[in-house]
């Protein structure tokens, strides 16, 4: 295998419990995004535009669909005569039987061998579960230039999404960092880590063995690896990212995120034209809207048919809205079925759901609740008792 400068891997497995009934039946990364993608598609373009060569795929839980939508896509293989993309799940080691990956840290530190048959200087760690568009090679000239040990990608938010983050203190003038805390409760700064980050592989090696070797290590990046860098004294910088980026941990960042496609401002599709993001097409016929629909400031995607009323929604592939039907504030899933007489607003319904004729579906106060319902859920007027049970949540923003 030749010695690649660079390989990039994709922690693509955790459960994402924040979406709620959104991942009760598969991963976060493989949850639809923008009416014809899935969220990990945004990472996968970003690491094919930036020029990479070998992506692996760290996958684990409910991985089906993910790897499904991987396997449709030829594209993704087509572009590196060296490694392309490898999906890489847990595997039994030895006569202990599979060792589940325990953390962020632990997963990368299952695949050593799978690093080091391609012989990286570097290694680019990230997250399949965020939108955004980003050119790594340009991180990676700060990290090489700064002769950096390890540089973290890092993004200001909100304040009151700060503690969500691992968080970042810097010199100013040389964006040396001088100080991480991982999800604190009183945030201090507002300055986040995207968790992204690019690590010499030699000194990241080195730090997976020790961290597995510790008797009560949480064998994650930013609980473990990135304190104890910064305690040796090795060189840590940070990585401004200024460009659109949202982390869709939650259904309110997920609901946002969907939503912001309907603003030219922080519509991720028309910044940067030129940086595509790639999915499976679908061969879907093209939209049908009928002549008693309406629709204002809505994304509709191909294989709909809308006969009822859409405001400021974005519709997946395949939904069917029904006669006097009203979606306002809403992200309807593909192939759902929305009958007549319904009223949806500020909610999100999962994929291959019917709700029933008559339903009313609505959060009075988004900035504090959102609705959601789950996936292959049937919601019926004659139940009254829209319960986690019956697949249909209020959910807290």
């Amino acid at each position: 295998m030749k010695k690649q400068k660079w390989i990039a891997l994709l922690l693509a497995g955790g459960k994402g419990t924040r979406l709620n009934l959104l991942t009760k039946s598969l991963v976060k990364p493989a949850v639809p995004f923008g009416g014809k993608y899935r969220i990990i598609d945004f990472t996968l373009s970003n690491c094919k535009n930036s020029g990479i060569e070998t992506v692996g795929i760290l996958t684990q839980y409910r991985p089906f669909v993910l790897h499904s939508h991987l396997g449709q896509c030829n594209y993704w293989n087509q572009y590196s005569r060296f490694g392309g993309l490898t999906i890489l799940p847990p595997y039994q080691r030895n006569n202990s039987g599979v060792e589940w990956y325990e953390g962020t840290s632990h997963a990368v530190f299952q695949n050593i061998e799978f690093i080091e048959e391609h012989k990286p200087e570097y290694v680019l760690i990230l997250s399949a579960d965020q939108i955004y568009k980003m050119d790594y090679s340009l991180m990676l000239e700060q990290h090489i230039e700064t002769k950096a040990d390890c540089t973290i990608a890092v993004v200001k938010v909100p304040w009151e999404d700060a503690s969500r983050f691992g968080l970042i203190k810097i010199d100013e003038e040389s964006y040396k960092i001088i100080e991480f805390e991982e999800k604190p409760e009183n945030p201090t700064t507002n300055l986040a880590s995207m968790g992204i980050y690019i690590f010499k592989w030699s000194v990241l090696k080195d730090y997976l063995l020790k961290e597995e070797l510790k008797e009560f290590s949480k064998r994650d990046f930013g609980k473990d690896i990135i304190p104890s860098m910064l305690s040796d004294g090795l060189e840590l910088y940070a990585y401004y990212f200024n460009n659109y980026w949202k982390d869709v941990g939650t259904v309110r960042s997920y609901w946002d995120a969907n939503l912001d496609l309907l603003n030219s401002e922080s519509n991720i599709f028309l910044q940067n034209p030129e940086w595509k993001i790639h999915t499976v097409e679908n061969n879907a016929p093209p939209l049908f809207i009928d002549e008693c629909a309406r629709s204002q400031q809505s994304l509709l995607s191909e294989g709909c048919e809308i006969y009822g009323t859409i405001e400021k929604s974005v519709v997946f592939s395949g939904v069917k809205i029904g006669k006097g039907a009203r979606i306002k504030n809403a992200v309807i899933l593909p192939n759902t079925i929305v009958e007549e007489n319904v009223w949806i607003e500020n909610a999100v319904i999962g994929s291959e759901t019917i709700v029933k004729s008559g339903v009313i579906i609505v959060s009075k106060d988004p900035d504090t609740h959102l609705m959601v319902v789950g996936n292959n859920a049937i919601v019926d007027p004659a139940i009254h008792d829209l319960s986690t049970k019956n697949n249909v949540l209020t959910v807290s923003s």
